[in-house]
C-alpha cells in the first residue's frame, strides 16, 4: 500500500477555478466561520489530491506536511498498537478535515488516515496555512474554536471507552449515526470487524450485541441498513450499566 499517491484520474474536480474551491472550503466545519477573503486566501493555496479506496493519506508518527480537506468520499482515522492491532477512532465523510492539530503544535500526525470511499481532497501545505493565519489573524481563533470542540469530543470518546460497556458504546454509536443521518433508518458504513475496532472489542461481542438488540425489538438490520424501532429502549441500553449474569456474556 502506498501513501500519498493520487488515484489515477486526470479529471479536474474544480476546473482550476477559485469560486468552486471557496464554496467547498465553506462547507467544511473547520472553515465555516471564515469570511470570503479568508476563504480565498486558503483556496489560492489549496491543491487537489485524489486517493483511491484503501490508500493511506498519511501514517501515525509522520512529520506533518499539511492539512487534508475531504470534499468527496470518506476516510477512516485509526491508531496502531505496539502489537499491530488497529483501533479505529472514527469514520469521517465529506465535507470534513483531517490533521488539524499538528498545524498548531508542530508535532507529527497523531493517527493514520486510510480511504474508505474514493476521496477528492484539497491539501494545504503547513507553511502556506500558517502564512494565511499571519495574514488573517482571526483565522487562527476561528479554527481553534472548532479544534477545541473536537478535542472535547475525543475526551468523551476516551471516557466512553474507559468507563462504558461495549453494549453502551454500541447503542450510543447507533444513536449517534441515526442523529447524523437525520433518520431512524440509515446505512452503517462499517463491518462488524470495523465496529469492533471502533469500540475497542472483538467482532464476536459486536455481533452478539447486535443480535440481542434485534431480538429485543430495538432495531431491524438488513445487510448494512439499520432501523431503530424502539428508540427509548436503545437509549436505555446506552445509559444503563450492564450487569452480566455470566462472565462469558460480559460486553
Amino acid at each position: 500500500m502506498v501513501a500519498h499517491t493520487q488515484a489515477a484520474s486526470n479529471v479536474a474536480y474544480y476546473d482550476g477555478g477559485l469560486p468552486p474551491k471557496i464554496s467547498a472550503l465553506s462547507e467544511i466545519a473547520l472553515f465555516a466561520a471564515l469570511s470570503e477573503s479568508e476563504l480565498q486566501g486558503l483556496a489560492q493555496r489549496a491543491v487537489e489530491k485524489r486517493f483511491a479506496s484503501d490508500e493511506v493519506l498519511f501514517w501515525e508518527g509522520e512529520a506533518c506536511a499539511g492539512i487534508f480537506l475531504i470534499v468527496q468520499g470518506s476516510v477512516k482515522i485509526f491508531r496502531t498498537s505496539p502489537g499491530g492491532r488497529e483501533v479505529m477512532l472514527s469514520i469521517e465523510a465529506a465535507p470534513t478535515s483531517v490533521a488539524e492539530l499538528p498545524l498548531f503544535d508542530g508535532g507529527p500526525y497523531p493517527a493514520s488516515v486510510r480511504v474508505v470511499e474514493p476521496v477528492v481532497s484539497l491539501f494545504i501545505n503547513k507553511s502556506d496555512f500558517q502564512q494565511v493565519c499571519r495574514q488573517y489573524p482571526e483565522v487562527t481563533l476561528k479554527v481553534l474554536a472548532v479544534v477545541g470542540r473536537r478535542l472535547r469530543h475525543l475526551v468523551e470518546l476516551v471516557e466512553a471507552m474507559t468507563f462504558g460497556s461495549v453494549t453502551q458504546r454500541l447503542a450510543c454509536l447507533l444513536l449517534d449515526t441515526s442523529k447524523g443521518a437525520g433518520a431512524e433508518t440509515f446505512d452503517l458504513p462499517l463491518t462488524h470487524q470495523e465496529l469492533a475496532s471502533r469500540l475497542g472489542t472483538v467482532r464476536e461481542v459486536v455481533s452478539r450485541n447486535l443480535a440481542r438488540f434485534r431480538a429485543q425489538g430495538l432495531v431491524r438490520i438488513q445487510d448494512r441498513q439499520v432501523e431503530i424501532v424502539n428508540r427509548p429502549g436503545l437509549e436505555q441500553e446506552a445509559e444503563a450499566p450492564q450487569v452480566a449474569s455470566h462472565p462469558a456474556r460480559l460486553a
